[in-house]
């Protein structure tokens, strides 16, 4: 059985530049199983958000090789990109979230994509919204939100279909430490039920208190760390 067909993610020596520019990613190779987790960690500007828009075919390579659910991205057509981003949920620096559309119908978007009966839809989303802290916003428009507020309805959209991966940028930077570390605790239960799971995070102190290993960019080369002593609760 080949290394592509038991993987989500695969990379071999991969490397991105924008332009004429010089390499942002240069010979990464790692691969991500089913049901993993990993922090991807960093100085700015070392390629981790590089690195994600690869992972969700935002961007192709220029060298080396992209594969995801087994697929080579060089060969995927166009028109199956949109039912392989489905499998993925992203949370974006920027939340991306829909202005005209209320807390509950911003997380409600992926499911209804997805054809799920508006009944599943009112059962599952309000309790969401609820364990993130939001259970008072549920019909307030992005505009009328904090940041991050904002940031915790982008969250649950991407989790609320339980997509096969998930991958994060810095999804816990606008909001205080508890309710970063009750949404730490969201992204583990989402991989005991089998989500490779990967955040993007400058918080050095997340990442120790919770026992995963490390995906390390710096200067654009990358290298996996195992998780050091967790720091007491």
């Amino acid at each position: 059985m080949s290394r592509d067909s038991t993987s989500v993610i695969l990379f071999e020596n991969t490397g991105v530049r924008y332009d004429d520019g010089p390499p942002i990613l240069r010979n990464i190779s790692f691969t991500l199983t089913p049901g993993s987790f990993h922090f991807l960690v960093g100085p700015s500007g070392a390629g981790k958000s590089s690195l994600l828009r690869l992972m969700y075919l935002a961007l192709r390579p220029v060298e080396g090789r992209v594969s995801l659910f087994g697929r080579d991205v060089s060969t995927i057509r166009r028109r199956d990109i949109p039912a392989l981003r489905r499998r993925i949920g992203v949370v974006f620096q920027d939340f991306r979230l829909l202005d005209h559309l209320s807390a509950i119908d911003n997380v409600a978007l992926p499911l209804r994509v997805a054809g799920v009966r508006e009944a599943e839809i009112k059962r599952h989303v309000p309790e969401l919204l609820k364990w993130v802290g939001l259970g008072d916003h549920l019909n307030a428009l992005p505009a009328t939100l904090s940041g991050g507020q904002q940031q915790r309805v982008a969250i649950a959209r991407a989790v609320i279909s339980r997509p096969s991966l998930l991958l994060a940028d810095e999804p816990t930077g606008n909001v205080d430490d508890a309710i970063a570390v009750r949404l730490m605790y969201l992204f583990e239960e989402l991989n005991k039920l089998g989500t490779t799971v990967v955040i993007a995070t400058h918080n050095d102190g997340l990442v120790s208190r919770f026992d995963h290993r490390q995906l390390r960019l710096e200067d654009g080369v990358l290298r996996i760390v195992e998780p050091g002593p967790r720091d007491a609760a």
